[in-house]
């Protein structure tokens, strides 16, 4: 009946069970990925070169290959070579004792050569060169494998491919990489009142804001959306768009809106029958929650005040997803609150928008409104105030939660 909870959760309880139904998607396949696709991703195993980084002995700098024998005393004039040593494909001859080769930077080092004298350290001729500075065994000559040696584990299992790590694979000859499956989640925003961004609102209709909102946060940790959609608070059509979910292969169903106790809920009033929970949980904003499964796929279902419905899934949507896509979690610590503000209600915890001031404290960002999608869009992080409290004070120590 409406007014019914089936489920009183305190935030760490919601969170445990949470942690239960979405314990299946934690056992990832793996999939090969070229490197141009795998941006952001997280690697499945660890990556062993194939080569030694660099591949071969190479010049540091533009200027002479030399024997550091031959220039220990300065100055000192050598003969040239005649063949200049470019990068590229050469094969350079040996050089001689008491010669020289001009190199440039990235060219193979000529065997016999074990160093090389800058070109601003030197005074060119025609068919020779006056070396200025001495030099010593290995001086600006990169040796093979002296980043890495072939066989050496490069990247380990569990690390992000970011842009520097993708160069790092690339520069030892690997065009494709073993990565760990994405999650696959379905977002449907309810309720008759929302129209999409860019449409021209009648009277009563709202932007829907819920559907872009979860879509990019769960992107954001790690998830990739296989279908996304904003239906009516009409039972056969929210059904419809379960199943459309259900045969894009979603392994998780996130739901916005309809999870109230009063009438016209209609996530709650189709699921509930099937065996999904609704029930709250003793947060603010954000306390309406339901969960469970639909033909086997977990699904969670936030309420459809935006601020509420994006706060709950930083809480308990994104850590799971960032924790099975190994990606870091949001950063969590204590700073001094830079204002005094008294709780909205005592009994539920309080989630403060919040920002930075410049002298290091937090200081909440416009009220508790679950309506507020602005106010939270200039937060940087939101401010933990337990239940129980009686508020906070100023320079009072409190936990934050920054956001991504």
């Amino acid at each position: 009946m409406p007014g019914e909870a089936a489920f009183r959760h305190s935030v760490e309880e919601h969170v445990n069970a949470l942690a239960l139904l979405l314990a299946p998607l934690r056992v990832r396949s793996l999939e090969t990925l070229q490197l141009e696709q795998a941006l952001d991703r997280v690697l499945a195993d660890d990556v062993v070169s194939p080569v030694p980084m660099p591949l071969f002995r190479n010049a540091q700098m533009d200027g002479y290959a030399v024997r550091a024998a031959d220039v220990a005393s300065v100055p000192v004039l050598l003969p040239v070579v005649a063949a200049e040593i470019a990068a590229g494909p050469v094969d350079p001859q040996p050089l001689p004792p008491g010669m020289a080769a001009r190199i440039m930077t990235g060219a193979p080092m000529p065997p016999g050569a074990d160093a090389v004298v800058p070109v601003e350290k030197t005074r060119p001729g025609d068919e020779s060169v006056e070396i200025l500075s001495a030099s010593s065994p290995g001086r600006y000559v990169r040796e093979a494998g002296s980043d890495l040696a072939a066989g050496s584990i490069l990247l380990t299992a569990a690390s992000r491919l970011g842009p520097r790590q993708l160069a790092a694979l690339a520069a030892a000859g690997l065009d494709r990489v073993p990565v760990r499956t994405r999650v696959r989640v379905a977002i449907i925003s309810t309720g008759s009142e929302l129209i999409a961004p860019g449409e021209a609102p009648r009277s009563g209709e709202l932007f829907d804001s819920n559907g872009i909102a979860l879509s990019a946060a769960a992107t954001a940790a790690g998830a990739t959306i296989v279908h996304q959609a904003r239906v009516r608070d009409d039972h056969p059509a929210f059904l419809y768009e379960l199943d459309v979910a259900f045969d894009a292969g979603a392994e998780l169903i996130v739901t916005s809106g309809g999870v109230s106790m009063g009438e016209h809920e209609v996530v709650r009033e189709t699921l509930e029958p099937l065996g999904v929970l609704v029930g709250k949980v003793a947060m603010q904003p954000g306390g309406p929650q339901g969960y469970g499964s639909y033909r086997g796929v977990p699904i969670l279902c936030f309420p459809g005040n935006p601020v509420s419905s994006q706060l709950s899934f930083e809480l308990f949507a994104a850590p799971a997803l960032r924790e099975i896509g190994g990606l870091a979690p949001a950063i969590s610590t204590r700073e001094r609150a830079g204002v005094a503000f008294d709780l909205f209600d005592r009994a539920r915890r309080q989630y403060q928008r919040g920002r930075r001031t410049t002298d290091g404290r937090v200081v909440t960002v416009a009220g508790p409104g679950s309506h507020l999608v602005a106010a939270l869009a200039t937060a940087e992080l939101l401010i933990v105030v337990p239940e129980g409290s009686g508020g906070v004070r100023e320079n009072d120590e409190v936990d934050v939660l920054w956001l991504n």
